[in-house]
Protein backbone atom coordinates (compact mmCIF):
# COMPACT_ATOMS: atom_id res chain seq x y z
CA UNK A 1 0.00 0.00 0.00
CA UNK A 2 3.12 2.41 -0.05
CA UNK A 3 2.64 2.58 -3.38
CA UNK A 4 -1.01 4.01 -2.72
CA UNK A 5 0.59 6.05 -0.45
CA UNK A 6 3.17 7.94 -2.43
CA UNK A 7 1.10 8.24 -5.30
CA UNK A 8 -1.56 10.33 -3.23
CA UNK A 9 0.89 12.20 -1.78
CA UNK A 10 2.56 12.86 -4.77
CA UNK A 11 -1.20 13.97 -6.43
CA UNK A 12 -1.16 16.41 -3.35
CA UNK A 13 1.71 18.15 -3.24
CA UNK A 14 1.17 19.18 -7.15
CA UNK A 15 -0.21 22.75 -7.42
CA UNK A 16 -3.95 22.00 -8.14
CA UNK A 17 -4.21 24.21 -11.70
CA UNK A 18 -2.00 21.93 -12.87
CA UNK A 19 -4.05 18.42 -12.44
CA UNK A 20 -5.63 17.92 -15.89
CA UNK A 21 -8.99 16.83 -14.11
CA UNK A 22 -8.96 20.44 -12.46
CA UNK A 23 -8.19 22.06 -15.79
CA UNK A 24 -10.97 20.28 -17.93
CA UNK A 25 -13.83 21.18 -14.95
CA UNK A 26 -12.59 25.05 -15.46
CA UNK A 27 -12.86 24.77 -18.91
CA UNK A 28 -16.02 23.35 -19.18
CA UNK A 29 -17.15 26.02 -17.00
CA UNK A 30 -15.64 28.71 -18.69
CA UNK A 31 -17.08 26.71 -22.04
CA UNK A 32 -20.53 27.06 -20.58
CA UNK A 33 -20.73 30.47 -19.85
CA UNK A 34 -19.01 31.73 -22.79
CA UNK A 35 -21.93 29.28 -24.65
CA UNK A 36 -24.75 30.82 -22.66
CA UNK A 37 -23.38 34.78 -22.60
CA UNK A 38 -22.01 35.21 -26.08
CA UNK A 39 -23.85 32.72 -28.49
CA UNK A 40 -22.60 34.08 -31.36
CA UNK A 41 -18.68 34.03 -30.30
CA UNK A 42 -19.40 30.40 -28.66
CA UNK A 43 -20.64 29.10 -32.75
CA UNK A 44 -17.71 30.76 -34.38
CA UNK A 45 -15.49 28.51 -36.97
CA UNK A 46 -12.76 28.72 -34.74
CA UNK A 47 -14.02 27.98 -31.82
CA UNK A 48 -15.74 24.72 -33.04
CA UNK A 49 -12.58 24.05 -34.24
CA UNK A 50 -11.32 23.54 -30.96
CA UNK A 51 -13.72 20.38 -29.68
CA UNK A 52 -13.08 19.21 -33.61
CA UNK A 53 -9.76 19.27 -33.72
CA UNK A 54 -9.38 17.09 -30.20
CA UNK A 55 -11.61 13.99 -31.64
CA UNK A 56 -9.50 14.30 -34.58
CA UNK A 57 -6.52 14.23 -32.56
CA UNK A 58 -8.20 11.08 -30.68
CA UNK A 59 -9.88 9.33 -34.00
CA UNK A 60 -5.68 9.56 -35.42
CA UNK A 61 -4.91 7.09 -32.75
CA UNK A 62 -8.21 4.38 -33.07
CA UNK A 63 -6.38 2.31 -35.33
CA UNK A 64 -3.04 1.41 -34.06
CA UNK A 65 -4.17 1.27 -30.01
CA UNK A 66 -7.31 -1.37 -31.51
CA UNK A 67 -4.69 -3.53 -33.19
CA UNK A 68 -1.93 -3.46 -30.55
CA UNK A 69 -4.11 -3.78 -27.88
CA UNK A 70 -6.18 -6.59 -29.31
CA UNK A 71 -2.84 -8.55 -30.99
CA UNK A 72 -1.17 -8.07 -27.47
CA UNK A 73 -4.10 -8.93 -25.36
CA UNK A 74 -4.81 -12.34 -27.34
CA UNK A 75 -1.35 -13.46 -27.75
CA UNK A 76 -0.69 -13.04 -23.90
CA UNK A 77 -3.62 -15.63 -23.68
CA UNK A 78 -0.73 -18.35 -23.91
CA UNK A 79 -0.20 -18.76 -20.12
CA UNK A 80 -3.75 -20.77 -20.02
CA UNK A 81 -1.96 -23.20 -21.11
CA UNK A 82 -0.09 -22.96 -17.45
CA UNK A 83 -3.93 -23.45 -15.55
CA UNK A 84 -5.59 -25.75 -18.45
CA UNK A 85 -9.42 -24.65 -18.17
CA UNK A 86 -8.54 -20.89 -16.39
CA UNK A 87 -8.23 -19.14 -19.73
CA UNK A 88 -11.15 -20.48 -21.63
CA UNK A 89 -13.21 -19.96 -18.56
CA UNK A 90 -12.05 -16.66 -18.05
CA UNK A 91 -13.07 -15.71 -21.64
CA UNK A 92 -16.62 -16.97 -21.47
CA UNK A 93 -17.38 -15.00 -18.04
CA UNK A 94 -15.63 -12.11 -20.15
CA UNK A 95 -18.04 -12.59 -22.93
CA UNK A 96 -20.93 -13.39 -21.24
CA UNK A 97 -20.79 -10.14 -18.23
CA UNK A 98 -19.98 -8.02 -21.13
CA UNK A 99 -22.77 -8.86 -22.87
CA UNK A 100 -25.07 -8.43 -20.16
CA UNK A 101 -23.24 -4.82 -19.67
CA UNK A 102 -24.22 -3.92 -23.21
CA UNK A 103 -27.61 -4.99 -23.24
CA UNK A 104 -28.29 -3.18 -19.64
CA UNK A 105 -27.29 0.37 -21.62
CA UNK A 106 -29.23 -0.60 -24.78
CA UNK A 107 -32.36 -0.64 -22.45
CA UNK A 108 -31.93 2.04 -20.49
CA UNK A 109 -30.95 4.57 -23.61
CA UNK A 110 -34.40 3.12 -24.79
CA UNK A 111 -36.27 3.81 -21.36
CA UNK A 112 -34.70 6.80 -20.96
CA UNK A 113 -34.60 8.67 -24.56
CA UNK A 114 -32.65 11.62 -22.69
CA UNK A 115 -31.15 12.64 -26.25
CA UNK A 116 -34.83 13.86 -27.71
CA UNK A 117 -35.27 17.49 -27.70
CA UNK A 118 -31.66 18.34 -28.19
CA UNK A 119 -32.38 19.41 -31.53
CA UNK A 120 -29.00 18.48 -33.11
CA UNK A 121 -28.48 18.24 -36.92
CA UNK A 122 -26.04 15.95 -37.89
CA UNK A 123 -23.64 17.29 -40.70
CA UNK A 124 -24.91 17.69 -44.19
CA UNK A 125 -21.52 16.43 -45.88
CA UNK A 126 -21.29 13.32 -43.79
CA UNK A 127 -25.31 12.81 -44.07
CA UNK A 128 -24.57 12.74 -47.60
CA UNK A 129 -21.39 10.61 -47.79
CA UNK A 130 -23.49 7.76 -45.78
CA UNK A 131 -26.71 7.99 -48.39
CA UNK A 132 -24.33 7.33 -51.22
CA UNK A 133 -22.49 4.75 -49.34
CA UNK A 134 -25.63 3.07 -48.25
CA UNK A 135 -27.10 3.46 -51.93
CA UNK A 136 -23.82 1.68 -53.53
CA UNK A 137 -23.23 -1.59 -50.86
CA UNK A 138 -25.12 -4.59 -50.36
CA UNK A 139 -24.96 -6.76 -47.62
CA UNK A 140 -22.23 -9.17 -49.31
CA UNK A 141 -19.97 -6.17 -49.95
CA UNK A 142 -20.28 -5.12 -46.48
CA UNK A 143 -19.26 -8.58 -45.31
CA UNK A 144 -16.48 -8.50 -48.33
CA UNK A 145 -15.54 -5.13 -46.95
CA UNK A 146 -14.31 -6.33 -43.86
CA UNK A 147 -11.76 -8.01 -45.83
CA UNK A 148 -8.77 -5.08 -46.36
CA UNK A 149 -7.33 -5.07 -49.70
CA UNK A 150 -3.77 -4.71 -47.67
CA UNK A 151 -2.98 -4.36 -43.77
CA UNK A 152 -1.60 -0.82 -44.60
CA UNK A 153 -4.28 0.47 -46.43
CA UNK A 154 -6.47 -0.88 -43.55
CA UNK A 155 -4.38 0.94 -40.83
CA UNK A 156 -3.93 4.63 -42.87
CA UNK A 157 -7.90 4.33 -43.48
CA UNK A 158 -8.35 3.80 -40.30
CA UNK A 159 -10.87 1.37 -40.96
CA UNK A 160 -11.69 -0.32 -37.44
CA UNK A 161 -13.74 -3.25 -38.52
CA UNK A 162 -10.95 -4.42 -41.17
CA UNK A 163 -7.91 -3.66 -38.42
CA UNK A 164 -9.96 -5.81 -36.00
CA UNK A 165 -9.62 -8.62 -38.11
CA UNK A 166 -6.49 -8.64 -39.42
CA UNK A 167 -5.40 -7.74 -35.19
CA UNK A 168 -7.51 -11.04 -34.33
CA UNK A 169 -6.18 -13.41 -36.79
CA UNK A 170 -2.53 -11.73 -36.11
CA UNK A 171 -3.25 -12.17 -32.42
CA UNK A 172 -3.74 -15.83 -32.67
CA UNK A 173 -0.80 -16.75 -34.98
CA UNK A 174 1.63 -15.04 -32.48
CA UNK A 175 -0.05 -16.60 -29.46
CA UNK A 176 0.87 -19.95 -31.22
CA UNK A 177 4.32 -19.27 -31.76
CA UNK A 178 4.75 -19.90 -28.55
CA UNK A 179 8.50 -18.79 -27.12
CA UNK A 180 9.50 -18.08 -30.79
CA UNK A 181 7.27 -14.86 -30.33
CA UNK A 182 8.25 -13.63 -27.67
CA UNK A 183 10.16 -10.94 -28.86
CA UNK A 184 7.70 -9.68 -31.40
CA UNK A 185 4.97 -9.86 -28.41
CA UNK A 186 7.64 -6.96 -26.49
CA UNK A 187 7.87 -5.05 -29.40
CA UNK A 188 3.99 -5.00 -30.20
CA UNK A 189 3.39 -4.07 -26.10
CA UNK A 190 6.53 -1.60 -26.27
CA UNK A 191 4.52 -0.12 -29.58
CA UNK A 192 1.46 0.05 -27.52
CA UNK A 193 3.05 1.99 -24.81
CA UNK A 194 4.49 4.04 -27.03
CA UNK A 195 0.78 4.89 -28.49
CA UNK A 196 -0.76 5.58 -24.90
CA UNK A 197 2.24 7.93 -24.38
CA UNK A 198 1.15 9.14 -27.66
CA UNK A 199 -2.14 9.62 -25.55
CA UNK A 200 -0.98 11.28 -22.55
CA UNK A 201 0.34 14.22 -24.76
CA UNK A 202 -3.00 14.54 -26.86
CA UNK A 203 -4.77 14.55 -23.33
CA UNK A 204 -3.02 17.72 -22.47
CA UNK A 205 -4.97 19.80 -24.44
CA UNK A 206 -8.21 17.96 -22.91
CA UNK A 207 -9.11 21.07 -21.91
CA UNK A 208 -8.81 23.43 -25.14
CA UNK A 209 -11.21 20.54 -26.79
CA UNK A 210 -13.72 20.41 -23.90
CA UNK A 211 -14.06 24.53 -24.49
CA UNK A 212 -14.85 24.23 -27.61
CA UNK A 213 -16.89 21.40 -27.69
CA UNK A 214 -19.31 22.99 -24.52
CA UNK A 215 -19.27 26.60 -25.97
CA UNK A 216 -19.99 25.62 -29.42
CA UNK A 217 -23.07 23.26 -27.84
CA UNK A 218 -24.40 25.36 -24.98
CA UNK A 219 -24.34 28.69 -27.65
CA UNK A 220 -25.64 26.50 -30.46
CA UNK A 221 -28.13 24.38 -28.93
CA UNK A 222 -29.16 27.05 -26.13
CA UNK A 223 -28.02 26.63 -21.91
CA UNK A 224 -31.62 23.82 -22.05
CA UNK A 225 -29.20 21.39 -23.23
CA UNK A 226 -27.56 21.24 -20.38
CA UNK A 227 -30.40 19.18 -18.68
CA UNK A 228 -29.64 16.54 -21.75
CA UNK A 229 -26.28 16.27 -20.89
CA UNK A 230 -26.87 16.22 -17.26
CA UNK A 231 -29.40 13.63 -18.07
CA UNK A 232 -27.04 11.13 -19.82
CA UNK A 233 -24.13 11.88 -16.68
CA UNK A 234 -27.05 10.87 -14.50
CA UNK A 235 -28.53 8.09 -16.50
CA UNK A 236 -24.86 6.35 -17.21
CA UNK A 237 -24.02 6.42 -13.06
CA UNK A 238 -27.66 4.67 -12.58
CA UNK A 239 -27.12 1.97 -15.08
CA UNK A 240 -23.36 1.58 -13.68
CA UNK A 241 -24.93 1.83 -10.40
CA UNK A 242 -27.50 -1.15 -11.12
CA UNK A 243 -25.44 -3.12 -13.01
CA UNK A 244 -22.58 -3.38 -9.77
CA UNK A 245 -25.40 -3.78 -7.86
CA UNK A 246 -27.42 -6.22 -9.60
CA UNK A 247 -25.23 -8.10 -12.25
CA UNK A 248 -21.87 -8.22 -10.25
CA UNK A 249 -24.02 -8.74 -6.72
CA UNK A 250 -25.61 -11.58 -8.04
CA UNK A 251 -22.32 -13.19 -9.55
CA UNK A 252 -20.86 -12.63 -5.81
CA UNK A 253 -24.04 -13.71 -4.07
CA UNK A 254 -23.77 -17.10 -6.33
CA UNK A 255 -20.15 -17.53 -5.01
CA UNK A 256 -21.17 -16.33 -1.47
CA UNK A 257 -20.20 -13.22 -0.64
CA UNK A 258 -21.76 -9.62 -0.49
CA UNK A 259 -20.61 -7.42 -3.48
CA UNK A 260 -20.94 -4.32 -0.85
CA UNK A 261 -18.02 -6.34 1.36
CA UNK A 262 -16.06 -6.77 -2.00
CA UNK A 263 -16.44 -3.00 -2.82
CA UNK A 264 -14.92 -2.18 0.79
CA UNK A 265 -12.46 -4.73 0.68
CA UNK A 266 -10.72 -2.84 -2.52
CA UNK A 267 -11.48 0.94 -1.04
CA UNK A 268 -7.96 2.11 -1.07
CA UNK A 269 -7.68 0.81 -4.92
CA UNK A 270 -10.71 2.20 -5.85
CA UNK A 271 -9.59 5.54 -4.73
CA UNK A 272 -6.81 5.09 -6.62
CA UNK A 273 -8.67 5.20 -9.55
CA UNK A 274 -11.01 7.55 -8.78
CA UNK A 275 -7.51 10.09 -8.31
CA UNK A 276 -6.63 8.82 -12.08
CA UNK A 277 -9.63 8.42 -14.30
CA UNK A 278 -7.66 4.94 -14.97
CA UNK A 279 -8.17 1.40 -13.97
CA UNK A 280 -5.35 0.77 -14.86
CA UNK A 281 -3.78 2.75 -12.05
CA UNK A 282 -4.45 0.06 -9.38
CA UNK A 283 -3.72 -3.14 -11.35
CA UNK A 284 -0.53 -4.34 -9.17
CA UNK A 285 -2.56 -3.72 -5.82
CA UNK A 286 -5.62 -5.38 -6.95
CA UNK A 287 -4.09 -8.36 -7.89
CA UNK A 288 -1.78 -8.02 -4.50
CA UNK A 289 -5.68 -7.97 -2.86
CA UNK A 290 -7.17 -10.51 -4.68
CA UNK A 291 -4.38 -13.29 -3.68
CA UNK A 292 -4.80 -12.10 -0.05
CA UNK A 293 -8.53 -12.73 -0.83
CA UNK A 294 -7.96 -15.94 -1.15
CA UNK A 295 -7.59 -15.93 -5.34
CA UNK A 296 -4.64 -18.66 -6.07
CA UNK A 297 -1.69 -17.12 -8.16
CA UNK A 298 -2.44 -18.27 -11.55
CA UNK A 299 -5.80 -17.53 -11.92
CA UNK A 300 -5.47 -13.95 -10.61
CA UNK A 301 -2.76 -13.54 -12.93
CA UNK A 302 -4.18 -14.77 -16.41
CA UNK A 303 -7.63 -13.31 -15.29
CA UNK A 304 -7.28 -9.62 -14.21
CA UNK A 305 -4.76 -8.68 -17.21
CA UNK A 306 -6.41 -10.51 -19.89
CA UNK A 307 -9.58 -8.81 -18.17
CA UNK A 308 -8.37 -4.90 -18.43
CA UNK A 309 -9.02 -5.64 -22.32
CA UNK A 310 -11.73 -8.18 -22.37
CA UNK A 311 -13.53 -7.34 -19.64
CA UNK A 312 -14.21 -3.55 -20.03
CA UNK A 313 -18.26 -3.65 -17.98
CA UNK A 314 -18.28 0.57 -17.46
CA UNK A 315 -16.81 0.90 -20.70
CA UNK A 316 -19.46 -1.51 -22.90
CA UNK A 317 -22.16 0.41 -20.79
CA UNK A 318 -21.64 3.81 -21.93
CA UNK A 319 -20.65 2.98 -25.29
CA UNK A 320 -24.18 1.66 -25.84
CA UNK A 321 -25.81 4.55 -24.30
CA UNK A 322 -23.63 7.31 -25.42
CA UNK A 323 -24.78 5.95 -29.45
CA UNK A 324 -27.79 6.18 -28.43
CA UNK A 325 -28.40 9.54 -26.87
CA UNK A 326 -26.29 10.53 -29.97
CA UNK A 327 -28.68 9.02 -32.39
CA UNK A 328 -31.41 10.61 -30.63
CA UNK A 329 -29.95 14.12 -30.50
CA UNK A 330 -28.94 14.15 -34.27
CA UNK A 331 -32.52 12.50 -35.21
CA UNK A 332 -31.15 9.52 -36.26
CA UNK A 333 -33.34 6.42 -35.91
CA UNK A 334 -32.06 2.84 -34.93
CA UNK A 335 -33.39 -0.39 -36.22
CA UNK A 336 -33.65 -3.00 -34.07
CA UNK A 337 -31.48 -4.32 -36.63
CA UNK A 338 -28.71 -1.59 -36.23
CA UNK A 339 -29.08 -1.78 -32.75
CA UNK A 340 -27.75 -5.38 -32.63
CA UNK A 341 -25.27 -4.35 -34.62
CA UNK A 342 -24.23 -1.92 -31.97
CA UNK A 343 -23.58 -4.82 -29.44
CA UNK A 344 -21.49 -6.54 -31.89
CA UNK A 345 -19.57 -3.45 -32.79
CA UNK A 346 -18.82 -2.75 -29.80
CA UNK A 347 -18.46 -5.94 -28.13
CA UNK A 348 -15.48 -5.87 -30.50
CA UNK A 349 -14.36 -2.30 -30.57
CA UNK A 350 -14.27 -2.68 -26.09
CA UNK A 351 -11.40 -5.03 -26.51
CA UNK A 352 -9.43 -2.52 -27.87
CA UNK A 353 -10.19 -0.01 -24.87
CA UNK A 354 -7.19 -0.41 -22.38
CA UNK A 355 -7.77 1.47 -18.37
CA UNK A 356 -6.12 4.69 -19.71
CA UNK A 357 -8.16 8.11 -19.50
CA UNK A 358 -9.83 8.68 -22.68
CA UNK A 359 -10.01 5.35 -23.76
CA UNK A 360 -13.73 5.08 -23.50
CA UNK A 361 -14.12 8.22 -25.92
CA UNK A 362 -11.64 6.29 -28.45
CA UNK A 363 -13.57 3.20 -28.51
CA UNK A 364 -16.69 4.79 -28.81
CA UNK A 365 -15.93 6.89 -31.79
CA UNK A 366 -14.63 3.34 -33.53
CA UNK A 367 -18.30 1.79 -32.50
CA UNK A 368 -19.96 5.53 -34.07
CA UNK A 369 -17.69 4.71 -36.82
CA UNK A 370 -18.98 1.37 -38.07
CA UNK A 371 -22.79 1.28 -36.94
CA UNK A 372 -23.30 4.89 -38.48
CA UNK A 373 -21.02 7.46 -39.89
CA UNK A 374 -23.26 10.34 -39.61
CA UNK A 375 -23.24 9.89 -35.53
CA UNK A 376 -19.46 10.67 -35.75
CA UNK A 377 -20.37 14.80 -35.78
CA UNK A 378 -22.09 13.97 -32.24
CA UNK A 379 -19.17 12.72 -30.57
CA UNK A 380 -18.34 16.64 -29.63
CA UNK A 381 -21.77 16.63 -27.98
CA UNK A 382 -20.56 13.78 -25.70
CA UNK A 383 -17.13 15.32 -25.85
CA UNK A 384 -17.90 18.16 -23.68
CA UNK A 385 -19.28 16.09 -20.68
CA UNK A 386 -16.98 12.50 -20.93
CA UNK A 387 -14.81 13.73 -18.08
CA UNK A 388 -17.79 13.23 -16.17
CA UNK A 389 -18.24 9.83 -17.05
CA UNK A 390 -14.62 8.52 -17.65
CA UNK A 391 -14.24 7.69 -13.41
CA UNK A 392 -17.46 5.86 -13.20
CA UNK A 393 -16.27 3.74 -16.25
CA UNK A 394 -12.94 3.15 -14.64
CA UNK A 395 -14.15 2.54 -10.96
CA UNK A 396 -17.13 0.20 -13.05
CA UNK A 397 -14.10 -1.52 -15.05
CA UNK A 398 -11.75 -2.41 -11.61
CA UNK A 399 -14.48 -3.81 -9.82
CA UNK A 400 -15.96 -6.06 -12.29
CA UNK A 401 -12.49 -7.29 -13.06
CA UNK A 402 -11.98 -8.38 -9.51
CA UNK A 403 -15.31 -10.13 -9.72
CA UNK A 404 -14.40 -11.84 -12.51
CA UNK A 405 -11.03 -13.38 -11.23
CA UNK A 406 -13.17 -14.54 -8.15
CA UNK A 407 -15.62 -15.74 -10.01
CA UNK A 408 -13.43 -17.74 -12.26
CA UNK A 409 -11.03 -19.10 -9.25
CA UNK A 410 -13.97 -20.26 -7.51
CA UNK A 411 -15.14 -21.81 -10.93
CA UNK A 412 -11.92 -23.46 -10.89
CA UNK A 413 -11.62 -24.81 -7.45
CA UNK A 414 -9.08 -22.64 -6.40
CA UNK A 415 -10.51 -19.95 -3.87
CA UNK A 416 -10.03 -20.49 -0.51
CA UNK A 417 -13.25 -19.67 1.11
CA UNK A 418 -12.39 -19.51 4.53
CA UNK A 419 -10.08 -16.62 4.04
CA UNK A 420 -12.17 -14.80 1.59
CA UNK A 421 -14.73 -14.58 4.62
CA UNK A 422 -12.16 -13.71 6.84
CA UNK A 423 -11.65 -11.07 4.64
CA UNK A 424 -14.43 -9.65 3.45
CA UNK A 425 -15.74 -9.49 7.30
CA UNK A 426 -12.50 -7.61 8.47
CA UNK A 427 -11.50 -10.49 10.82
CA UNK A 428 -7.91 -10.25 8.71
CA UNK A 429 -6.10 -6.28 8.25
CA UNK A 430 -7.11 -5.84 4.26
CA UNK A 431 -3.81 -4.90 4.18
CA UNK A 432 -2.09 -7.51 5.63
CA UNK A 433 0.01 -9.53 3.50
CA UNK A 434 -0.59 -12.92 5.64
CA UNK A 435 -3.39 -15.24 5.02
CA UNK A 436 -5.74 -17.39 7.30
CA UNK A 437 -7.77 -20.66 7.01
CA UNK A 438 -10.07 -19.11 9.58
CA UNK A 439 -13.61 -19.29 8.34
CA UNK A 440 -15.64 -15.90 8.28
Amino acid sequence: MTTIATAASARASRTWYKILYVQVLIAILIGVLVGWLWPSLATNDWVKALGDGFIKLIKMLIAPIIFCTVVSGIAHIQDAKKVGRVGLKALVYFEVVSTFALVLGLVMGNLFQIGHGLAAKPDAAAVANYVKQAEASKSVDFILNIIPDTVVGALARGDILQVLLFAILFGFSLMALGERGAKLRGMIDDAAHAVFGVIAIVMKVAPIGAFGAMAFTIGKFGPSALGNLIGLVALFYATAALFVVVVLGLISRFVGFSIFKFIAYIKDELLLVLGTSSSESALPQLMTKLERLGCSKPVVGLVVPTGYSFNLDGTNIYMTLATLFIAQALGVDLSFGQQLTILVVAMLTSKGASGITGAGFITLAATLSVVNPVLVPGMAIVFSIDKFMSEVRALTNIIGNGIAAVFVAWWEGELDQATLHARLNLKIDPNDGETSNTAG
